[in-house]
C-alpha cells in the first residue's frame, strides 16, 4: 500500500485544517485532556509530549491544566497556530518541527499522546512502527502512552460511503472506500468555495490496524502493559466502542 506522503504538504493543511479542526473538535479538548490526565495519574508540572500535535488544541489544554508540554509536528504552520493559541491563553508550549520517525529527545516524558486519528499514514508498516518506537524511547520508565485512532473494527462498523456538509464558507463532499481487503481506508475530500465556486480535492489512504494487532505491537516494542478501550471514558472495547483508545505503560 504505497502512498505519497501528502501529510508533509503544508498547502493541504492550509486548505483543509479549518474543515477538520472545527469548533466542535476544539470544544472536546477539555474533556479528552481531563480524562487522559486522570487515567495517567498526572500531577501539575508533569511532562507531556503531544505527538503529531496539529494546531495544538490538546497541547494548549494540557498546558492550561499545569503540564509541561512539548509539541512535535512536521507542519510549521500548525506549530505557529499552536503558539498563537498558547499566547492567547497565557501558557507556554515547547514547539518542535520534526518527523516523529526520526525524533530523538534527551528529555524524557511522563505521558505521550497521539490523538485524533493521526496514525497510520506512512508509506509502510515499518515507518508506522518507527513512530511508536520513538514514542517509547521518549518516555520515562513508568511513562504512559495514549493512542487514539480508527481501528479496522470501528472502520467497518461505522463505514459510510460519504456525506456532504457546509463549513467555513465551503461545501464539503467526502467519499470513503476500503482498499486492499480492509488493510486501509481511502478518503476523498472535495471542497467547493461557496462564493467563488473554486473546487479542490484530495485523496489519501489510512492504514487500518485491528485493535489487538496494534496493542500487541506496543508490547513487542517494549511496553510492559497495553490495553484497548472503546473511548476516552476508558470503557471496554466491545460492540459499543466509538473509537479505539490504547493505554500503554513503559
Amino acid at each position: 500500500m504505497k502512498k505519497n506522503e501528502w501529510f508533509k504538504d503544508e498547502n493541504f493543511w492550509n486548505n483543509y485544517a479549518p474543515i477538520m479542526f472545527d469548533e466542535q473538535q476544539w470544544a472536546q479538548a477539555y474533556g479528552i485532556v481531563e480524562s487522559c490526565c486522570t487515567k495517567a495519574q498526572l500531577n501539575k508540572g508533569d511532562s507531556v509530549i503531544d505527538v503529531c500535535s496539529g494546531p495544538g488544541r490538546l497541547s494548549v489544554e494540557f498546558a492550561l491544566q499545569g503540564m509541561d508540554v512539548t509539541c512535535v509536528d512536521l507542519n510549521q504552520t500548525f506549530l505557529d497556530m499552536a503558539q498563537e493559541t498558547a499566547n492567547d491563553e497565557g501558557v507556554k508550549l515547547n514547539l518542535i518541527n520534526h518527523d516523529m520517525r526520526t525524533f530523538n529527545s534527551r528529555k524524557k516524558f511522563d505521558l505521550a499522546v497521539n490523538i485524533y486519528n493521526s496514525f497510520g499514514y506512512c508509506d509502510s508498516i515499518e515507518d508506522d512502527t518507527k513512530i511508536l518506537k520513538r514514542v517509547f524511547a521518549s518516555l520515562k520508565k513508568g511513562g504512559k502512552f495514549i493512542l487514539e485512532c480508527i481501528s479496522r473494527e470501528t472502520a467497518v462498523k461505522y463505514f459510510t460511503e460519504g456525506e456532504w456538509f457546509e463549513r467555513d464558507g465551503k461545501t464539503v463532499l467526502t467519499q470513503f472506500k476500503p482498499v486492499n481487503d480492509w488493510q486501509g481506508l481511502s478518503s476523498k475530500w472535495i471542497l467547493i468555495d461557496k462564493k467563488t465556486g473554486k473546487r479542490i480535492e484530495h485523496e489519501f489512504v489510512q492504514r487500518l490496524y485491528s485493535a489487538c494487532e496494534l496493542r500487541d505491537r506496543l508490547l513487542q516494542i517494549g511496553f510492559k502493559t497495553s490495553k484497548v478501550y472503546g473511548g476516552f471514558d476508558f470503557s471496554p472495547y466491545d460492540e459499543n466502542a466509538k473509537t479505539m483508545v490504547i493505554y500503554a505503560e513503559k
